[in-house]
């Protein structure tokens, strides 16, 4: 997600007041600490105009 966000020239703070959320759960999710909900994983795949799967690694054990 740290890839997306800066391509675009977001900052951090950018992106969390873009997805309801705070600066501290956008660096959270980028640095592994914390898996959004799927409401969260959703609202960001929708901003940056693309699937969950393409936006998170989707651990399926």
């Amino acid at each position: 997600m740290r890839r997306l966000r800066t391509e675009r020239g977001l900052s951090q703070g950018d992106l969390a007041t873009a997805v309801g959320v705070s600066r501290q759960t956008i660096n959270a999710i980028e640095v592994g600490r914390y898996d959004p909900s799927l409401g969260l994983a959703a609202r960001l795949a929708h901003y940056f105009g693309l699937l969950i799967e393409e936006v998170f690694h989707v651990d399926v054990d």
